[in-house]
């Protein structure tokens, strides 16, 4: 906080709200990029777009964007927002990977991912429908392929069916990045 004075003499407060987990992407499933195979499927829910992901195989899908200028280079949090068709009990793994393309960096011909980043075991929700949220916490540097402000990438999220333990389609709706 800051007193200032105007012209006439009156005192102003001036007041900073910072903002210390800023949403520096979102992402909706009919923004997906599909990817060469293992793919995840477009599908609807009662008018919701969202990603089916199978239960006996790892499947994938992408999605691109440019980090914001606001990004300040601290570590993220990829937030994914998801039902399931059909389990109400076991637990769904999922997985993240980046492939940052800045300008004069990469030949678009080719990738480059960043190692995976996993969060194994979460619980499904107990209703089938219902929104459950996994959390995968991503250091900056080398788990997001070093990617900065105003450069272009792409952030690929994986099912890790075969080792998780709900039976039925994974279905995504949204992912949201977090700076923390």
């Amino acid at each position: 906080m800051m007193l200032t004075y105007d012209n006439e003499g009156r005192p102003k407060l001036l007041v900073t709200i910072e903002n210390l987990t800023p949403t520096v992407g979102v992402f909706v499933a009919a923004n997906s990029v599909i990817v060469d195979s293992d793919c995840a499927t477009l599908d609807t829910r009662n008018n919701y777009i969202v990603l089916d992901f199978d239960d006996s195989t790892n499947e994938s899908i992408c999605f691109d964007s440019v980090m914001p200028q606001q990004y300040r280079g601290g570590n993220i949090e990829v937030r994914i927002h998801y039902a399931m068709t059909s389990a109400t009990s076991g637990d769904v793994d999922w997985s993240v990977k980046f492939d940052r393309v800045a300008e004069s960096d990469l030949d678009i011909d080719s990738a480059s991912y960043s190692g995976s980043t996993e969060k194994v075991n979460n619980t499904v929700p107990s209703t089938s429908g219902q929104i459950g949220i996994a959390t995968i916490p991503v250091s900056s540097g080398g788990e997001m392929d070093n990617i900065v402000a105003g450069d272009l990438y792409r952030m690929c999220i994986t099912r890790g069916a075969s080792a998780d333990t709900a039976t039925g389609d994974a279905e995504l709706i949204a992912v949201e990045i977090r700076e923390l």
